[in-house]
């Protein structure tokens, strides 16, 4: 009794699994189709290029301040299209999380499973074979450096069991992360097509799109969240064996470090220190880019570009647009005061009230020559009975937020702590009684005014 009950669960399962395919490739074609319905009202050329203030020849570019997601510079943004190796951020930042929870460590060693091994020798890779033991660190500076396709998968196999398990978590991330158009079926971007059949996913429809704003937005997480990311993007080359006749040449000809190689100096772009290029047939050539000058750090994403080259001279067109017209600008410096905000009140302290200033400083990127418009949005600080002595000094007190609009009327909001510039020891017992007696007759007396 108890197997036919099995059998007829698994028969109902198999029923149910294409039902629930089809209805997941519905949802992927309405994704797709929303997708190419807002692209469809965007001017473009014969070569499928936007047509944009900066006469970038791209498919889709954004331009954002990495500190604070501000958006600088923008042409079709939001459309969903192929990225190519651009999906391996979603891996990388997988596995920094990963290594961050302790779920991970760079010396662990991973063992090269089969799909790792033979998925494809198309595009990037660094000729993994079956059982190859290589650490998570190994395999990581292949993909960030190398791009290497076997070396994401070797990973994600690592974290995930699964390839597609890996890529349902990247899913899941994207969602987390607030990404509206990503979708991913793999861990390295590659095409149905450019997959043995035996390796392309089943359980995820569709193939894997996201747009330029989304990929800004991913490479906003890794910079803020896992700045040690910089260390491996910034490597120019990597010699993955000893073995090796010759080491992996960093895909990001752009790297500041290039300056110095005479093959590479035309590209090399003084404070480019990563993230990740792509190239495939659909994609066409793309590139998510960073680069830091004068404490002000962009993120630039440049898609369907049509050459090697051109990624790299479209993202320094936007580079420079944005080092030129832009300047960060410091409204509150760290350890001030805010005007009206300088004190609040603390309840059986030595005290009544403390001094407060902010935990970090309040800056906004601004238009060059152009006075701003920046004022104090709203504060949130925490009530008396919240704030009771002893406070030592840089107690959290509550937030300021700041809000700057520029000259287009968007506006950018930067949220702070407010901290005690100073220690509330807790008063004596004495000290309570008297000031309560003191606040009881403040009081009475108060309200005796009151009924005058």
């Amino acid at each position: 009794m108890k197997e036919r009950k099995e059998l007829k669960r698994s028969r109902s399962a198999r029923l149910w699994q294409p039902a629930i395919a089809a209805f997941l490739a519905i949802c992927v074609l309405m994704m797709s189709a929303g997708s190419i319905a807002a692209a469809a009202d965007v001017e473009k050329d014969e070569k499928g290029h936007v047509k944009n203030d900066l006469g970038l020849g791209v498919r889709s570019a954004i331009l954002m301040d990495a500190a604070t997601g501000q958006i600088l510079f923008s042409a079709n943004p939001d459309e969903a299209l192929p990225p190519a190796s651009m999906s391996k951020m979603m891996t990388e930042y997988i596995v920094m999380e990963e290594i961050k929870s302790g779920n991970l460590k760079w010396d662990d060693v991973v063992t090269v499973g089969k799909n790792a091994a033979t998925t494809t020798r198309g595009g990037s890779h660094v000729f993994l074979a079956e059982n190859d033991k290589h650490t998570v660190k190994e395999l990581f500076i292949a993909m960030a450096v190398g791009s290497a396709n076997d070396a994401s998968i070797a990973l994600a196999e690592k974290i995930a069991g699964t390839e597609e398990a890996f890529a349902q978590r990247m899913n899941t991330t994207a969602q987390e992360l607030g990404l509206e158009t990503a979708h991913f079926i793999n861990a390295t971007g590659l095409s149905r097509d450019d997959l043995l059949p035996q390796y392309r996913p089943e359980s995820i429809s569709g193939e894997t799109i996201m747009s330029a704003k989304d990929a800004a937005m991913l490479a906003y997480h890794i910079v803020n969240e896992h700045p040690e990311f910089l260390e491996f993007s910034s490597i120019p080359s990597y010699k993955f064996r000893e073995r090796d006749d010759k080491p992996l040449i960093n895909y990001n000809y752009m790297l500041g470090a290039n300056k110095s190689n005479q093959y590479l100096k035309q590209f090399a772009y003084e404070g480019v220190d990563g993230m990740k290029t792509g190239h495939t047939k659909a994609a066409k050539y793309c590139f998510t880019g960073t680069a830091e000058r004068n404490g002000m750090r962009l993120i630039s994403v440049v898609m369907g570009t049509d050459s090697e080259y051109a990624r790299f001279r479209e993202t320094a067109k936007l580079l420079d647009y944005g080092f030129d017209n832009f300047a960060l600008k410091t409204v509150v410096t760290p350890k001030t005061a805010v005007e009206t905000l300088e004190k609040v009140k603390v309840k059986k302290g030595v005290q009544t009230e403390v001094s407060v200033v902010t935990q970090q400083d309040i800056s906004f990127i601004v238009k060059k020559n152009v006075e701003p418009k920046i004022e104090l949005l709203k504060s949130d600080i925490k009530k008396p009975e919240e704030l009771v002595a002893p406070l030592p000094i840089n107690t959290v007190v509550g937030t300021v937020t700041y809000q700057y609009t520029d000259a287009q009327g968007k506006t950018s909001e930067k949220t702070v702590n407010l901290i005690t510039n100073e220690e509330v020891d807790k008063g004596s017992w004495w000290r309570l009684m008297f000031r309560g007696i003191k606040d009881f007759f403040v009081s009475i007396f108060k309200g005796i005014v009151d009924l005058f």
